[in-house]
């Protein structure tokens, strides 16, 4: 996450730890109207905007978890800051960073985590070598020069345990999946083609994509906002079956589970540069044809272009976390200049599930 604009004082721009600290306190009352279920400190790594994308892993064996970012590392628990490569920051009000989403993974099994850095919608994926403690910038590894879509996903696909990316290919118009190395000391991630139709979703700044299991045949599928696409057994066939659908506008992460116990899946999502968080209830018409019936969730807030769910209170449930993105198009989208604010929304499962908004800060965002 990136502290970004202080709506009380000047500006500025920062990476920032926010970590639960307890769980059952009273706090945020304003915002919500009742006490919080959960409370969190935040800690300010840096005042650089260096990266829109964050990981974590133990990257020198001290069995503390450290944070990625970009071009650095910050090491727990005092989080001093590493160079990765040579470190670069950039200015939020007129620029983006090279560095859209950062994922951690063992590439080459050598018991060391790395770092996949994703670089601007386009641009190239890469990973950096952990030195292993060694002196020295980490040693960088292209895996594809182009890939697009704003967020690309970091999931299991053929289901053997390490996470693949899935993304499009821009240059090609493809929808296309990338093969974790699988075997010891092998680093090659091998491409395969999920979708030839260059008509869906293959834009370099194509918005929304998830990975879950829509007709519940034990095969997650591919889902984007005009529909999805059909997992076959093997997955490394290419041009899946298309089933078309209207999954809303342009947004971020999509996800798909079963939020009205029904029995079906259905998909939450949320605006990249718009106000609107949102859950899709799966329907079949009378031919048994699986459409989606909209359902607003919040609407506090703009820019949310990255969330996740994750079960923040530790009752079996995962709630929804996102908030505001500061100046997603250098303040152009609506509600620019509003707080960026961070929320988690506590899902209440149900025939009518309900999400409980629950406010962490208003200067930290997404």
């Amino acid at each position: 996450m990136r502290l970004v604009k202080n709506h009380h004082t000047n500006f500025f721009c920062a990476l920032v730890l926010i970590s639960t600290i307890c769980a059952c306190s009273e706090t945020s009352a304003q915002h919500t109207g009742k006490p919080d279920s959960v409370i969190f400190k935040k800690i300010i790594l840096t005042r650089d905007f260096i990266s829109e994308g964050v990981a974590t892993g133990d990257v020198n064996h001290d069995g503390m978890m450290d944070i990625m970012a970009g071009s650095f590392w910050f090491e727990a628990p005092e989080w001093k800051k590493h160079e990765i490569v040579r470190g670069i920051s950039f200015s939020p009000d007129t620029a983006f960073s090279n560095s859209f989403l950062d994922f951690s993974l063992d590439v080459n099994q050598d018991g060391w985590i790395d770092l996949i850095r994703v670089g601007f919608p386009g641009k190239e994926i890469v990973w950096y070598e952990n030195p292993k403690n060694k002196p020295g910038y980490w040693v960088m590894h292209t895996i594809y020069n182009h890939i697009g879509n704003e967020s690309p996903a970091f999931v299991d696909i053929d289901g053997d345990g390490r996470p693949d990316i899935l993304c499009n290919d821009p240059v090609e118009k493809k929808i296309v999946w990338f093969k974790s190395p699988s075997v010891k000391g092998d680093t090659i991630w091998k491409k395969y083609i999920i979708s030839n139709d260059t008509d869906l979703a293959t834009n370099v700044y194509t918005h929304g994509l998830g990975w879950g299991d829509i007709n519940q045949d034990g095969h997650p599928d591919v889902i984007i906002t005009k529909g999805w696409w059909e997992s076959p057994k093997d997955v490394t066939q290419s041009d899946w079956l298309f089933h078309p659908a209207n999954l809303g506008d342009d947004c971020s992460q999509m996800y798909s589970l079963d939020l009205d116990g029904d029995g079906d899946s259905d998909v939450i999502s949320a605006s990249a540069h718009n106000y609107g968080i949102w859950w899709y209830e799966q329907v079949k018409d009378e031919k048994g044809i699986i459409n989606f019936k909209k359902h607003e969730i919040s609407r506090a807030f703009s820019e949310s272009h990255g969330f996740a769910l994750a079960d923040i209170n530790g009752d079996g449930y995962p709630d929804l976390v996102t908030g505001k993105r500061y100046f997603a198009h250098n303040g152009k989208d609506p509600g620019a200049f509003e707080p960026s604010v961070l929320y988690w929304f506590e899902y209440r499962p149900g025939k009518s599930p309900e999400w409980i908004p629950h406010y962490i800060d208003d200067n930290s965002g997404v």
